[in-house]
C-alpha cells in the first residue's frame, strides 16, 4: 500500500536549459513536503542558482505545490522572487502569501553591557510610568469626589453595594478562617517560648498587640487582594476584551466614576470592617489555644486585653485597613484598564496586580510601622 502509494507522486526535477538568450531554471514534477523529503539535495540546489540574475525560472509544469513546498523555495531564493519567474497563479498565491509574512528567526540571547542597560532603562521607564499612570488615576478619584459632594445624586450607590457584597460579604468565611487559624498558630509558638520564662500570662500582651496593629489588618489585605484585587482586574479585563468599556464611552459614561471610583470607595469601606472581623477570630483562636496550652480562661483574656493593648492601636488597625482597601482598588483599576484585547495580556495583567497590591501593602505597612513606633505602647 506504501510503496503504491510512493508510486503516485512524482519526484521534484530541475532542469536547467536554454530560453533565447538566457538560461532557464525548470521544475517539474512535485514540490510539496512529502516530494523535497524525498530529494533532501533539491533545495540546496535551488539556494546555489538564486544568485544568478541570468537565469528565467519556469514553475508554470509543477504538478502540486503546497504552502510547505512554497516556503521552502521562497527560503532558498532569499526570501524574494527572482527577476524573471513563470508560474501558474494559484502558485503565485502561495509565494504571496510567505512574501506578506514576516519570519523573524529568534535572536542570540544579548549579555552584553548595553544591552544590560537597554533592558534598565525599560524597567526604569515602565515603573515611572505606572507611577505617573497611578498618581492622574488618584488625581481622577479626587475630582469625582469633589464632583460627587457637588451632586450626591449622582453617587453610583448599586456598584459601590455590589462590590461591597462580592468583596466583603463573600470574603468573611475565608477571613475567618485564615484568622482563627494563625490565632492558634501565634498563641501555641508564643506559649512554648513564654512558658521557660513562667510568663504565660504575657500572651495576651503578644497576641493582642500582634494581632490588633499588625496581623489582622496585614492578612485581611493580602486575602482581599489575592481574591477580589484579581477578580476586579480580571472583571475590568473582560469588559476590555468585550468591548464592554469603547460601549460606555459612546454613550458618554465616564469609566472612573461608574467603575474605578465604586471600586475604591467599596474597598476602603470594606476592608476595615473585615479587619476587624479577622481579629476577633484571630483572637478567639488565640483564646482557644491559651485556654488548652496555658489553662487561661477565656474570661481572664478578655478582663486583661484593653490594659494590655490600648484603644489608639484598633484606630492604628482600622485607619491601615483603609489606606490598604484605597491602594488595592487602585492598583487593580490601574491594571485593568491596562489589559489588552487578549487572553495572554488578561492573564499577565491579572498576575501583576496581585504581586502589586501585595507588595505595596507590605510596604505601606513597613512605613506604618515606623511612622507610629511608639504610639499606643502600654
Amino acid at each position: 500500500m506504501t510503496s503504491s502509494k510512493n508510486n503516485l507522486i512524482s519526484k521534484p526535477v530541475l532542469q536547467i536549459g536554454p530560453e533565447e538568450n538566457l538560461s532557464s531554471v525548470n521544475l517539474k514534477g512535485s514540490w510539496n513536503l512529502l516530494a523535497i523529503n524525498g530529494s533532501p539535495t533539491i533545495i540546496r540546489e535551488i539556494k546555489e542558482l538564486q544568485n544568478c540574475s541570468e537565469y528565467i525560472w519556469r514553475l508554470d509544469e509543477v504538478e502540486a505545490l503546497d504552502s510547505a513546498g512554497a516556503w521552502l523555495i521562497w527560503r532558498a531564493w532569499g526570501e524574494e522572487l527572482p527577476v524573471q519567474v513563470q508560474m501558474k497563479p494559484e502558485h503565485k498565491r502561495l509565494f504571496d502569501r510567505w512574501k506578506g509574512f514576516n519570519y523573524a528567526p529568534p535572536e542570540e540571547a544579548r549579555t552584553s553591557l548595553t544591552q544590560i542597560i537597554k533592558d534598565g532603562n525599560k524597567v526604569i521607564l515602565a515603573f515611572y510610568r505606572h507611577v505617573f499612570n497611578s498618581i492622574a488615576l488618584l488625581g481622577q478619584l479626587l475630582l469625582d469626589a469633589a464632583y460627587l459632594i457637588r451632586s450626591p445624586n449622582k453617587i453610583p450607590w448599586p456598584e459601590i453595594s455590589m462590590t461591597i457584597y462580592s468583596s466583603g460579604v463573600k470574603a468573611l468565611g475565608i477571613t475567618a478562617l485564615v484568622g482563627f487559624l494563625i490565632g492558634i498558630v501565634l498563641s501555641y509558638l508564643s506559649a512554648l517560648q513564654l512558658q521557660a520564662f513562667g510568663a504565660e500570662i504575657y500572651i495576651i500582651n503578644i497576641l493582642g498587640m500582634s494581632i490588633i496593629r499588625e496581623l489582622g489588618p496585614l492578612l485581611a489585605a493580602i486575602l482581599v487582594a489575592g481574591r477580589s484585587g484579581s477578580a476586579l482586574t480580571a472583571q475590568i479585563g473582560i469588559m476590555r476584551v468585550a468591548e464592554e468599556l469603547d460601549a460606555l464611552s459612546a454613550m458618554g459614561i465616564s469609566h472612573s466614576l461608574r467603575i474605578i471610583f465604586p471600586i475604591v470607595v467599596a474597598l476602603t469601606v470594606t476592608l476595615p470592617l473585615l479587619t476587624i472581623w479577622t481579629n476577633a477570630a484571630a483572637l478567639l483562636g488565640g483564646v482557644v489555644s491559651a485556654w488548652h496550652t496555658l489553662d487561661i480562661s477565656m474570661q481572664q483574656f478578655l478582663l486583661r486585653l484593653p490594659d494590655s493593648v490600648p484603644l489608639v492601636n484598633v484606630f492604628i488597625g482600622v485607619g491601615k485597613a483603609a489606606v490598604f482597601g484605597m491602594l488595592i482598588g487602585m492598583i487593580a483599576c490601574h491594571y485593568g484598564f491596562h489589559i489588552k484585547p487578549n487572553s495572554e495580556s488578561l492573564g499577565n495583567e491579572t498576575t501583576n496586580s496581585v504581586v502589586a497590591s501585595i507588595t505595596v501593602v507590605i510596604m505601606v505597612d513597613a512605613i506604618f510601622a515606623i511612622l507610629f513606633m511608639g504610639t499606643g505602647m502600654p
